[in-house]
């Protein structure tokens, strides 16, 4: 990670769980790491723990709506005023509504395409311009997918999430093969891991508490940590390497 010392990278999602996990990890890298979500507050507090740890990076949290494009523009421009442009561009933040394809509400089709699939997008798309106008080529694009990216489980709730996610699983190969045409070492990493360790499960089945309990207790899930391992793992490739993706789940997960 030596050579990512002093770099800038952009984390959504930054607030808690995953993306938490990482900005962390990489601010104790030496990494500049702007860090984004809705809930500024909570990123506030991270950097004020990441500063009284002494990590030799620094966490600059941004409060951005991903669902607005505008938002978006907007932050990857004050990330150029202030910080030059971006290094690294990590899609962490996802969300997921129990909305069945039979029954499911428009809304939450909308917001969970709106997160996990065009906000993506256009952050790895204004990552992209920010490096090619500073002639970066050894930038990384990484996206947290999950293992709903690679199957489909027998649970109605979670099926049109994982269309989702099967698009990150595409949307990554696809960027790999763009950025190869255009002739650049930039690479693009998916990391998709199964359960985790955070609120994703009370948050999903949020008028169900006791069935998020139900699903969590099935297995030994990941901790937030094993992802963001995997995310510096990954940007500790050597340049000529590109790890196309890691899918990861605890050794007690069968099919989740």
């Amino acid at each position: 990670m030596d050579r990512w010392r002093g770099r800038v990278a952009l984390v959504t999602g930054a607030s808690v769980g995953i993306g938490a996990a990482i900005a962390e990890e990489l601010v104790r890298c030496g990494m500049k790491v702007v860090g984004c979500a809705r809930d500024v507050e909570k990123i506030q507090k991270l950097a004020a723990v990441c500063q009284s740890a002494g990590h030799s990076g620094v966490l600059v949290p941004f409060k951005c709506d991903l669902t607005n494009e505008e938002e978006i523009v907007s932050m990857f421009a004050a990330i150029k005023e202030q910080h030059k442009g971006v290094d690294v561009c990590i899609n962490n933040a996802g969300l997921g509504h129990p909305e069945s394809l039979l029954n499911g509400k428009t809304s939450g089709w909308k917001n969970m395409l709106d997160v996990n699939v065009l906000a993506l997008c256009i952050c790895t798309r204004e990552a992209y311009q920010s490096m090619k106008e500073r002639n970066v080529d050894d930038g990384h694009i990484i996206h947290i997918n999950s293992m709903s990216g690679h199957r489909v489980i027998c649970s109605a709730d979670g099926h049109f999430y994982s269309s989702t996610k099967y698009a990150v699983t595409a949307l990554t190969e696809g960027l790999r093969q763009e950025l190869r045409e255009a002739n650049t070492h930039i690479r693009a990493t998916c990391i998709s891991p199964g359960v985790v360790k955070t609120d994703f499960f009370s948050r999903f089945y949020k008028h169900d508490h006791d069935k998020a309990a139900d699903f969590c207790s099935r297995v030994k899930p990941l901790e937030a940590i094993d992802i963001a391992n995997s995310v510096t793992y990954v940007l500790s490739a050597p340049p000529h390497v590109q790890i196309g993706d890691i899918q990861m789940r605890s050794v007690e997960q069968v099919l989740l």
